[in-house]
């Protein structure tokens, strides 16, 4: 008998295989369910490699996920990234686009056609481009929708919380019309397909501040650019090795990089090497004064 069973309980192993035959169990599963458990960090450490592995194989299921992770040295179950892809809603990142589209589809919500490819805004509040990602806590994930103006690259709303479900991406939309107030007939949203954008309250939204819709091609990332750049930056210089405590401590620390920090000043090259807050200033103080407004608009 192991150390790992519960002493005095059973006098031999046969008794233990006659017992898990009753109960209809391996065991296996018997043993592993008296031995150690993965901590909850070790499973977000987990959970965070497979977050990265399938984004980068986007058409990957669990089993070649697996793969990668063992080749990595891990020592992990199939079953195991089976269910932590299923958590984070994962495993449509890794289908073939047919398949994508046949999911996309079966939401029920219309998909619109692409609007901006090619299109170059002129002014702000012609274009915005709307996203998701998600963002590590020390044990557990959380989401991040942002709303981005595509002429001055300037984080216009966001929202940041511990579900997927369309208010997320409803609160972020919200903040940017209380933020900018675009005028009706004027603006383009552009996003991807996901069922936040094409849902029903989220159209009626736009709707609303007659607002024209568009969405990204299947599996063209590309489409949706300008998004996917500021989530990229997000990553690279406030997510990737920050410990966020809980919820509340990335949403203050998130809302801070935003605001502070890439608005006001990170410079982008797009922009004549001006933060998006100093571009629109100064494209406000163009409007004003004619002579400077041809070197403003021409930067993107």
């Amino acid at each position: 008998m192991t150390a790992a069973e519960p002493q005095g309980l059973f006098e031999s192993d046969a008794s233990i295989l006659r017992l898990c035959a009753l109960a209809g169990v391996s065991r296996a599963g018997y043993y592993r369910c008296f031995g150690p458990h993965p901590p909850a960090r070790e499973d977000a450490d987990l959970r965070d490699l497979i977050q990265k592995l399938a984004l980068k194989h986007r058409h990957y299921g669990y089993r070649r996920i697996t793969a990668l992770l063992r080749r990595e040295g891990l020592v992990v179950n199939a079953k195991r990234v089976l269910r932590l892809m299923r958590a984070d809603n994962l495993l449509a990142l890794r289908q073939k686009p047919f398949v994508v589209r046949t999911t996309d589809s079966r939401h029920g919500f219309a998909l619109r056609p692409n609007l901006v490819r090619g299109l170059i805004p002129t002014g702000l509040d012609q274009i915005w481009v709307a996203d998701i990602t998600y963002v590590r806590l020390a044990e557990d994930f959380v989401y991040l929708a942002v709303v981005v103006d595509a002429f001055s690259r300037k984080v216009v709303g966001w929202a940041l919380d511990d579900h997927l479900e369309a208010r997320l991406a409803i609160e972020a939309l919200d903040k940017a019309f209380s933020a900018r107030k675009p005028r009706p007939g004027s603006l383009i949203h552009h996003s991807d397909r996901g069922v936040q954008y094409a849902c029903g309250d989220y159209v009626a939204r736009l709707a609303a501040h007659d607002v024209t819709m568009s969405m990204s091609r299947v599996g063209n990332p590309y489409d949706n650019a300008k998004a996917e750049s500021f989530m990229k930056t997000l990553k690279a210089e406030e997510v990737n090795g920050k410990s966020y405590v809980n919820l509340e401590d990335a949403r203050r620390r998130i809302g801070a990089f935003i605001d502070e920090i890439y608005n006001a000043e990170r410079l982008h090259s797009a922009l004549g090497y001006k933060s998006p807050v100093e571009f629109e200033q100064e494209l406000g103080a163009a409007r004003e004064n004619p002579l400077h407004s041809q070197t403003a608009m021409s930067l993107n």
